[in-house]
């Protein structure tokens, strides 16, 4: 089975089984059954309520029924249980951004509609119904057009995950915790993300040259995209690490009576004032 390699938060390298493409037509068919149902049923209510009514609006209310059940049913279904409809938690599949992490709306959105206009039959008259299937079969990486479009892959669950040799990181320094509780990450995207996170994967592998001058790269474009820049002096490997570690703490903060958890502040509470960083002193 196809593995596909993410590293977390902790900077420990994950391999996560990516869905074969059996599982997925399965799961595809289950989802099917469910909507063909569904539109069964609503055109039956149809026909009860409005059997009398227009010709016209008869169609043109039939269509927007298709649309909202073909189309709103996956975009929904993801956006809500993270990645899954009824067929893919009858197989134990889930969608996940390329990073390893939980999808958002967009990313079920572009799934969907792409679904929905190039993969399936309707829309187009059955002209690309296979286009998803030929795109999964020859990409590299089981991918069909909404997952490219998107930055999505499908993970299968049930497979499990196999912890690889870690990346060395000792957590971040004491001494950066303000100022990566201060950061605004907000323009800090997935794509830069998933870049750092490779880097951290290939770093035991490659020479201190390589290693450095990469990092170095990565750690300007990251310091391009977050505020406030950080302290004098702190290594590109360092920050790197630090910046990831407290994009995964707000992603997923801990919960109460754990360490590491603050509780909100009230409702029009003033933020603490925010000194400038010092300069970075490694540890001793």
């Amino acid at each position: 089975m196809a593995e596909r390699v993410v590293v977390s938060g902790e900077g420990v390298a994950l391999d996560l089984s990516r869905a074969g493409i059996g599982s997925r037509l399965v799961a595809t068919l289950l989802d099917l059954v469910a909507q063909v149902l569904v539109l069964w049923i609503v055109l039956v209510v149809d026909g009860v309520t409005a059997g009398g009514s227009d010709g016209a609006a008869a169609v043109a209310l039939v269509i927007v029924e298709f649309v909202l059940i073909f189309g709103g049913y996956p975009i929904v279904c993801e956006w809500l249980t993270r990645g899954r409809t009824l067929g893919k938690l009858a197989l134990g599949l889930r969608v996940v951004r390329d990073d390893g992490g939980p999808i958002a709306f967009r990313h079920a959105l572009v799934r969907g509609l792409s679904s929905l206009v190039l993969e399936k039959p309707g829309l187009t008259g059955g002209l690309t119904a296979s286009a998803g299937l030929i795109t999964a079969i020859f990409s590299e990486q089981d991918k069909r057009i909404g997952d490219m479009l998107a930055g999505t892959f499908v993970l299968n669950e049930r497979s499990g995950t196999s912890r690889r040799l870690p990346t060395p990181y000792w957590g971040t320094p004491p001494q950066l915790l303000p100022w990566t509780a201060s950061l605004d990450l907000t323009r800090f995207d997935d794509r830069l993300a998933l870049s750092v996170r490779q880097l951290l994967t290939r770093a035991p592998s490659m020479t201190g040259d390589a290693q450095y001058a990469l990092a170095t790269q990565l750690a300007t474009a990251v310091c391009a995209v977050i505020a406030p820049p950080p302290p004098p002096g702190v290594p590109p490997l360092v920050l790197l690490h630090a910046v990831l570690d407290e994009r995964r703490r707000r992603a997923a903060p801990p919960p109460p009576g754990w360490p590491g958890y603050a509780p909100p502040p009230p409702p029009g509470w003033p933020s603490p004032p925010q000194s400038p960083p010092g300069p970075y002193a490694p540890p001793s």
